[in-house]
């Protein structure tokens, strides 16, 4: 039967207008860039003046750059669990680093060689989870920390179709390992045997395989989870990378402590800053290359603040990686966790926008299932920042207050209310003093104004012991103590 060129016209008219609407259904790739133990102050965007950041620079130049967004903690595991349950550390179910010492049974079965941290259980839902759910293909490629293989925090049973990387966080405090876990498989690496160099960088296939991720899934929507290990001591890094520094940033001797000790600690750590920002580059290329970029958005942030005490040959002073903030990893200072945000989305969000929104690690999975269409879970603490981020900030709720606690580096709390903040610090020696700045006057927390504002201290001392639920799994002796009588 022949058709008339009139009814050929149609067709191909309707084929065009199904495809179009096809591609304006899709929902938007997820890219989530994390990098550990980056200060706020160590990207060019944010004021660094040694460490060369231009990819990261530019999701920040073309996109949002936030002032006031804070990690879920001042270590790894327990901000990683925030970021992924949407739960601050009040609520949240990992709440410290840890080895789960009851485990290690399993070591012999699964074949692990680092014990693992503490696994989120199988009811706490994560992020990953939410936007498999949505149709997405879902990837982690980097540092996990929230159990092993064989646990209920195997990533595997937390959303992600694909996890490879360092399971447990102890193995990835050396950057040339013996092996990588491609899911719940050892990739072994041929010429490392964890001395300070080796033949293959673990960052180097953390990037490659994340971009065979984005190939392999560009015809569907996809969540890239990239929580990178640098620059995370040791300070390791290719020669290639440490020339780009060595020689052009001053060196001094020092005293070294843990970790391994590297010939040029200084030019070491900004390569390894560098190395992280041209991988960040070629995901950013690949993208453009694919045609993804306008349905794309990319993150890029931190999961605390950066090392102290020349730990590993590292020097926060030198490269003022805090800025201008008190406090360094570890504390609940701002230095400890205020973390840079940066996000990109072409078309989208506004180039070279600048956002004061006060916002935390619990925000990012409403705000990502906001983004697609999906709900969050009932009962998470988190508020979605997407209005911000697109622009809608009649649109934006604004959270009552923001909170931590830490049962790690003294014993810590803290909250802030609008520009207050209230923080307790060694409190495992029975120290229960609130002390209270204007972060407006006071960014680097110095004039403790707690004796001038009795009742903003009362406010933020009623938030600390109702924000909370005690934990079994991390005990906090004095906090919960405190609590129970303030109760009564």
């Amino acid at each position: 039967m022949r058709i008339s060129s009139l009814s050929f016209f149609l067709v191909v008219l309707a084929a065009t207008n199904l495809m179009l609407s096809s591609a304006e259904a899709r929902q938007p790739n997820i890219i989530f860039i994390m990098a550990d133990d980056l200060g706020y102050h160590e990207l060019g965007c944010y004021g660094q003046k040694w460490i060369k950041t231009p990819n990261i620079d530019r999701i920040a130049a073309e996109g949002m750059k936030f002032t006031q967004f804070y990690s879920g903690e001042a270590v790894c595991a327990p901000a990683r669990c925030v970021l992924l349950t949407g739960k601050h550390t009040g609520h949240s179910y990992v709440r410290n680093n840890g080895d789960p010492k009851h485990l290690q049974h399993l070591a012999p079965k699964y074949g692990w060689e680092f014990p693992g941290q503490y696994p989120i259980p199988d009811e706490e839902v994560t992020v990953a989870e939410l936007l498999k759910d949505q149709g997405y293909a879902t990837a982690a490629c980097g540092k996990w920390g929230l159990g092993h293989v064989g646990t209920s925090g195997d990533p595997n049973k937390q959303g992600f179709d694909l996890f490879y990387g360092f399971n447990c966080q102890r193995h990835a405090h050396n950057h040339y390992p013996k092996f990588l876990w491609r899911n719940d498989q050892k990739e072994i690496l041929p010429g490392n045997d964890r001395t300070l160099n080796g033949e293959t960088y673990s960052q180097d296939k953390f990037t490659e395989v994340a971009l065979e991720f984005i190939e392999e899934n560009k015809e569907k929507p996809f969540f890239l989870y990239l929580p990178f290990a640098i620059p995370h001591l040791s300070i390791q890094v290719t020669e290639e990378s440490l020339n780009e520094y060595k020689g052009k940033i001053p060196e001094e001797e020092y005293v070294h402590k843990g970790y391994l000790e590297h010939p040029f600690p200084r030019a070491g750590y900004a390569a390894m800053v560098t190395h992280m920002d041209r991988d960040v580059g070629k995901v950013m290329t690949l993208v453009e290359k694919l045609g993804l970029d306008d349905n794309t958005i990319i993150f890029f942030t931190s999961d605390n603040g950066p090392t102290y005490d020349r730990l590993g040959g590292s020097d926060s002073d030198f490269f003022a990686s805090a800025g201008q903030f008190k406090g360094l990893k570890g504390s609940l200072y701002e230095g400890g966790i205020r973390v840079p945000l940066v996000a990109r989305w072409p078309g989208k969000i506004v180039p070279g926008s600048i956002s004061h929104h006060r916002s935390a690690f619990w925000d990012v999975m409403p705000t990502l299932t906001d983004i697609v269409g999906a709900d969050a879970p009932v009962g998470i603490d988190g508020l979605s920042f997407a209005p911000t981020l697109l622009g809608e900030p009649d649109q934006q709720k604004q959270h009552d207050y923001l909170y931590w606690e830490f049962a790690a580096y003294g014993g810590q709390q803290a909250v802030r209310i609008g520009n207050w903040k209230g923080i307790r610090q060694n409190m495992f020696k029975g120290n229960l003093h609130t002390e209270l700045y204007d972060l407006s006057k006071d960014i680097g927390e110095s004039n403790d104004v707690s004796a001038q504002n009795p009742d903003v201290v009362k406010q933020i001392e009623h938030i600390m012991a109702t924000a909370r639920v005690p934990s079994e799994t991390y005990k906090f002796k004095p906090l919960d103590e405190w609590q129970a009588k303030v109760a009564k």
